[in-house]
């Protein structure tokens, strides 16, 4: 099943290049009071909202998916875990340009090394809200990536049972502000981490170890590669985390972005795709107050 959301936070069923507007399916979920979860309802119930969407599919009414504005399809995930050079051609291409390690002695280390990092939710955006850049005269870089959606409570996970644990798989893009300080600070910037165009349940993935993914920018092709050239899988990467963070249901793992990363400018076009999800097309623009090359901000000197 591939589940979007659109316009003012409707839910949406994808089929083709129609959606169905199931949003009456959320009326199965439980009444919640402050304070609120502190992980995706929607993903916590999803049993419960998948097969309701079963029952109402067939009456609902339809829209084509090129009139919607897409949104990320996760609402309120609780983390945004993501995984570092987790490509061994990236690793080898963030050592020899100085462009892409900044002299971050971060860069150098191997993901056993460097493990995981976070990326605000503040962050989070859809395909359809497309991307804001900041600091204009840095670099700001495309990475794609897998993203897998947590579906259940899991703490210390062995990598051999970490598939029961994923609800659905969707397209991510990790925008990168190129320089010294940590990943977290550089890529956590307001529409920094898309997800999109929609989810897929983990049923129509069993294996997200062999999937193809690309990138292409304005139509030139950037990124290609396949999950199998992964460092550390799904399974390991869901192992890693589980050990240093409890994930909750709607919490999303960035599984790390394949060679070829490279600058994006306002302006610009990605076309992103995942074998088994689909594509989505993000538009690039600056942000309000960010529109010059000279509008840059580094952190306060020491005193």
């Amino acid at each position: 099943m591939r589940l979007c959301r659109f316009a003012e936070g409707r839910l949406g069923l994808v089929e083709g290049s129609q959606v169905k507007d199931v949003t009456a399916a959320l009326d199965v979920l439980p009444g919640y009071h402050y304070p609120l979860p502190a992980y995706d309802v929607l993903i916590a119930n999803l049993d419960r909202v998948t097969a309701r969407i079963r029952e109402i599919a067939p009456a609902a009414g339809t829209v084509s998916l090129g009139d919607v504005k897409l949104l990320s399809p996760l609402a309120n995930p609780g983390k945004l875990v993501a995984a570092p050079v987790n490509y061994q051609k990236h690793l080898d291409e963030a050592k020899a340009d100085v462009q892409i390690h900044s002299n971050n002695p971060a860069h150098t280390l191997t993901i056993h090394k460097a493990g995981l990092f976070l990326k605000a939710n503040s962050s989070l955006a859809g395909a359809g809200e497309g991307i804001a850049l900041r600091q204009l005269a840095r670099r700001n870089d495309h990475e794609v990536e897998l993203a897998v959606v947590i579906g259940k409570r899991c703490n210390k996970v062995s990598k051999e049972h970490a598939l029961e644990y994923v609800a659905g798989y969707t397209i991510g893009l990790d925008i990168s502000i190129r320089g010294s300080e940590d990943r977290s600070f550089r890529k956590s910037a307001d529409s920094y981490a898309v997800l999109g165009p929609w989810l897929v349940t983990a049923d129509e993935i069993p294996n997200p170890g062999e999937l193809d993914l690309w990138i292409q920018v304005n139509g030139q092709t950037k990124q290609s590669s396949n999950t199998k050239y992964l460092i550390l899988g799904v399974p390991e990467l869901i192992e890693m985390a589980s050990l240093f963070y409890t994930l909750y249901p709607g919490d999303v793992i960035f599984t790390g972005t394949p060679e070829g990363v490279g600058p994006i400018e306002p302006g610009d076009t990605l076309l992103a795709y995942i074998e088994k999800i689909g594509e989505m097309t993000v538009k690039v623009g600056a942000a309000a107050g960010f529109e010059t090359a000279a509008e840059t901000v580094r952190a306060p000197a020491q005193a």
